[in-house]
């Protein structure tokens, strides 16, 4: 963990072109320049910034490899200013992965595969695309961050098990489409998001970054809401809903070890509870009747 110093951090809640790699990546460039120019040091894209959201029968001709031109320039874009980017990534046996990518230094530093495909409503990843199989955290120069995918933050296990790693930090990249309406007239989606996002950053005592796009893809509207939390809870930075917006913040991060002091979950989890609960309901669950 870290033991202080600051980080400003800013998130791109961008409009992205369906379909247009080379329109986004020059988009990328702008807002990288935009970003350096405002002296952050991390910038968040949301997911799949590179390509849009919708791709269907698109998703093998959008692709790009670690080997990629595309990957070299931002590799290069990254020297001045970390960078979380999104993207569709060929594996070597054509498989397809929604990921999203650390960038510091020149470097390509970590690549998150999303582990969980939204498959219902108007979402249709699976048919198109590979499911991760690991959460990792990753060493950056100002503590451990984590990566995980929009839909991945909607199952409790992930930011879990990032949190037992001690991660400072936990960057979300979303392309999340506005649905219902609360009672009081708000966008059901932004509710629900605000009200995950500020539970992680309290109870796992760590900044938590979302981003997410803004725009209009195959009828559904991306309604934004980019959000910087605090660890403990609070909302430090957020974006106007449905335009393109630069949010930025600027994270003590010496307010994590004093949160973590002042409310110590992590200190006091109690991981073989955890391991051995699960174990039997594994157990349970596979067990045959017969």
């Amino acid at each position: 963990m870290t033991g202080g110093g600051r980080l400003r951090v800013g998130l791109a809640q961008m409009d992205v072109s369906l379909g247009d790699r080379e329109r986004n990546l020059a988009r990328h460039r702008e807002w990288v320049d935009r970003a350096t120019q405002a002296g952050l040091e991390l910038l968040v894209f949301p997911e799949l910034s590179l390509t849009g959201y919708f791709l269907k029968d698109l998703v093998p001709d959008m692709a790009i490899t670690l080997e990629a031109a595309e990957l070299r320039e931002l590799e290069a874009l990254s020297r001045d200013c970390d960078l979380v980017v999104g993207a569709v990534l060929e594996e070597s046996d054509r498989r397809y992965f929604n990921a999203s990518l650390y960038l510091s230094g020149g470097e390509l530093v970590h690549v998150h595969r999303k582990v969980y495909l939204p498959t219902y409503g108007m979402f249709d990843e699976h048919r198109y695309l590979a499911a991760g199989d690991r959460i990792r955290s990753f060493p950056t120069r100002y503590g451990r961050a984590g990566i995980l995918i929009c839909e991945d933050i909607w199952h409790l296990s992930t930011a879990y098990v990032l949190s037992l790693e001690g991660v400072d930090l936990i960057i979300c990249p979303s392309a999340s489409p506005g649905r219902g309406v609360t009672t009081d007239e708000r966008l059901g989606t932004a509710e629900s998001y605000g009200l995950v996002c500020r539970t992680y950053g309290q109870f796992l005592t760590t900044f938590f970054l979302y981003c997410n796009r803004v725009g209009y893809e195959d009828g559904a509207n991306f309604w934004g809401g980019s959000m910087v939390i605090g660890p403990n809870g609070d909302v430090l930075a957020q974006a106007e809903d449905a335009d393109e917006a630069l949010a930025t913040a600027t994270l003590d991060l010496g307010e994590i070890r004093r949160e973590r002091l002042a409310n110590p979950l992590l200190r006091d989890e109690r991981l073989e509870v955890t391991i051995t609960e699960l174990r039997r309901v594994w157990h349970e669950r596979t067990r045959r009747p017969y």
